[in-house]
């Protein structure tokens, strides 16, 4: 009954706002408001729309509810041994599940296991009529037509409220180690490149400052030769699982000191061959070297240049200032098409005016 009240006032503010053009703010727990361009608008909480609506763990899948705590989600899943494989970072305690899919932003364990898009089965999402649309199902199978459940993934609530999730769930690997080493940028790229090519059960890589770390996850007998193939053929020291458990939190969470200070801060998502870019500043690699993130105070124009010549982007991902805008620009057909599906879901452009692409 709660959350069928919360539904409905949800429907009837975002109708009375689409009726007299008032535009709308959605806000889980606001821990991903420094994401993304400046949004306008009147805020509209949606941390009442809570709760995990059905759980099926031998099914693995989970549904719930917009404003459902994401930490709330994740000690479910503990309870059964399963988890989100993506790792979502969380950026403070007030995390939800539709701040999750809305931002589609991918922990440490994102190369190897996939983005939050890639275990979005399907959605309910509430237009500017206050009308339910349903997307998708519980099953990894998609129909004729576009697949809008995942569209939602990183679309900054600039569609409306996601009102519900059904999402896949994996089990917690059997087994996890990380080993340290000492490496060049320019070696540990070209190490890491190699390992993709290789069957390591390598759940994830970051490198800074010298230091290489791995992480190792799945089957026991897998995990525990590739440690001590790691500490013969190159060096490597294991990491003491408490300690490494904090060192992979404080990447996904940006509690790391790398993150620490005013110095913006820039996400380059490029090949993992691209070779290393010469920007003064700080520097960390993820992703098998498929994400560069850099602290640095370098002209937006030139890190934006870098990144395309590569064929990859440059997103300012937390800085004091967004004039610069914080996602690459996009070309006028994709413009085009985000502007067509806008109007299919909120033609009065109530929902989020501007977050995702300034204008839209």
């Amino acid at each position: 009954m709660v959350a069928d009240a919360a539904l409905r006032a949800l429907r009837d503010c975002v109708r009375a706002a689409d009726a007299d053009r008032i535009r709308l703010r959605l806000r889980g727990g606001g821990t991903k408001d420094f994401y993304g361009e400046p949004a306008g608008g009147e805020p509209l909480d949606l941390r009442p729309l809570s709760g995990i609506v059905s759980y099926e763990p031998t099914e693995l899948v989970v549904s719930a509810r917009c404003g459902t705590p994401l930490a709330e989600l994740e000690a479910a899943l503990a309870e059964r041994r399963q988890c989100l494989p993506f790792e979502p970072p969380h950026f403070g305690a007030g995390a939800t599940v539709g701040g999750m899919v809305a931002a589609g932003l991918s922990g440490p364990r994102r190369a190897s296991a996939g983005a939050v898009r890639d275990y979005v089965l399907g959605a309910v999402l509430m237009n500017a009529q206050g009308e339910l649309l349903h997307f998708g199902g519980q099953v990894m199978k998609n129909v004729a037509g576009y697949d809008v459940s995942r569209l939602l993934a990183g679309s900054l609530g600039i569609l409306g409220p996601i009102v519900q999730v059904s999402l896949k769930v994996l089990p917690v690997p059997p087994a996890e180690a990380t080993v340290l080493m000492s490496a060049g940028l320019r070696e540990a790229l070209e190490s890491m490149n190699r390992w993709a090519g290789e069957p390591l059960p390598i759940s994830a890589t970051a490198w800074h400052a010298g230091d290489l770390g791995v992480r190792f996850s799945g089957a026991r007998a897998a995990v525990e030769a590739a440690v001590a193939r790691f500490v013969d053929a190159h060096g490597a020291l294991p990491v003491e699982p408490a300690q490494a458990a904090s060192v992979w939190t404080g990447l996904r969470e940006h509690t790391d000191p790398f993150f620490d200070g005013e110095l913006p801060t820039w996400r380059l998502s490029v090949p993992p061959t691209a070779q290393p870019f010469e920007f003064p500043g700080r520097q960390l690699v993820e992703w098998g070297g498929a994400l560069r993130w850099f602290r640095t105070d370098v002209d937006p124009a030139v890190v934006r240049q870098a990144a395309a010549t590569v064929g990859g982007t440059a997103t300012l991902f937390r800085s004091r200032d967004r004039a610069p805008g914080v996602f690459p620009p996009l070309a006028p057909a994709v413009l085009e098409l985000h502007r067509r599906i806008k109007r299919e879901f909120d033609p009065r452009g109530i929902f989020n005016p501007g977050r995702l692409v300034a204008g839209l």
